[in-house]
C-alpha cells in the first residue's frame, strides 16, 4: 500500500513540508509506503473548462498535473497539504486540485485522503473545508485525526515547536494506515466499494 503526500506549498522544505514529513513518519511505522509529490514552484495554467480531459484522459497542459494523475492510480491514498493564503489554500494548489479531480476523478473515488494546512495565525479552517470538498465530491473516505489538521508557525522551525500540531499530524498518519488496513481486508473477504448512481441536473423543480 501507499499514500501519496502532496505539497502544495512553493517553498518544498517549508512549513507544510515539515507537516506533511510528520504524516508520512506515522505512514512509515505503520508499514505503508509513501511518496512526497511537490507541485513544484513554477506558474500552473488554470481550468479553462475545455473538456478535452473528456476524450483523452488527461489535461491538455501536460505538465505537474497529468504526471500526478498517473501516479494517483496506483496510490492507495492521499494526503494534501498547503498553506494557507488569505484564508484560502494556496491558489497553486487549488488550480492543481480543481485540474487533477476533474481530468482524473476515477483516480482518487474510494481512496482515502486527508487535507493537511499550515498558517502563521488563523485562516486554517476554511481552508480545511475548501480541501475537503473535492474528497467528498470524488466519494474519498476523509481521514481526521484527534484535532483539526493544521499546524502553526511562520518558519518551519517554529512549526517544529508546534507540538500538538505534530501530534495532530502524527495521529493523521496513524488513523490513515488503520483505514488502509481496514479497507484492505474488506476487498481480500470480498466487499467491494459500492457502484454508485450518476444522475446529472442542471435544475432543480
Amino acid at each position: 500500500m501507499k499514500v501519496i503526500l502532496v505539497n502544495g506549498s512553493s517553498r518544498e522544505n517549508g512549513c507544510t513540508g515539515v507537516a506533511l514529513r510528520e504524516v508520512e513518519r506515522a505512514l512509515r511505522e505503520e508499514g505503508i509506503g509513501t511518496e512526497q509529490f511537490f507541485i513544484g514552484n513554477e506558474a500552473l495554467p488554470d481550468c479553462i473548462a475545455c473538456r478535452k480531459c473528456r476524450e483523452t484522459g488527461r489535461c491538455v497542459f501536460n505538465d505537474s498535473v497529468n504526471m500526478f494523475v498517473e501516479k494517483a492510480r496506483s496510490a492507495d491514498g492521499f494526503v494534501f497539504g498547503s498553506p494557507v493564503y488569505y484564508a484560502h489554500p494556496s491558489g497553486r494548489m487549488l488550480t492543481f486540485m480543481d485540474r487533477a479531480f476533474y481530468s482524473g476523478a476515477d483516480a482518487f473515488a474510494f481512496k482515502p485522503a486527508a487535507a493537511v494546512l499550515s498558517a502563521r495565525r488563523a485562516g486554517t479552517t476554511a481552508s480545511f473545508d475548501v480541501i475537503n470538498k473535492y474528497f467528498t465530491i470524488c466519494s474519498m473516505p476523509v481521514v481526521s485525526s484527534t484535532y483539526w489538521n493544521h499546524v502553526y508557525g511562520a518558519q518551519p522551525e517554529q512549526v517544529s515547536q508546534d507540538k500538538e500540531g505534530l501530534m495532530t499530524m502524527y495521529n493523521i498518519g496513524k488513523n490513515m494506515a488503520w483505514m488502509l488496513k481496514c479497507l484492505e481486508l474488506g476487498r481480500q473477504n470480498g466487499l467491494n466499494h459500492p457502484e454508485n448512481e450518476k444522475v446529472l441536473t442542471n435544475f432543480i423543480r
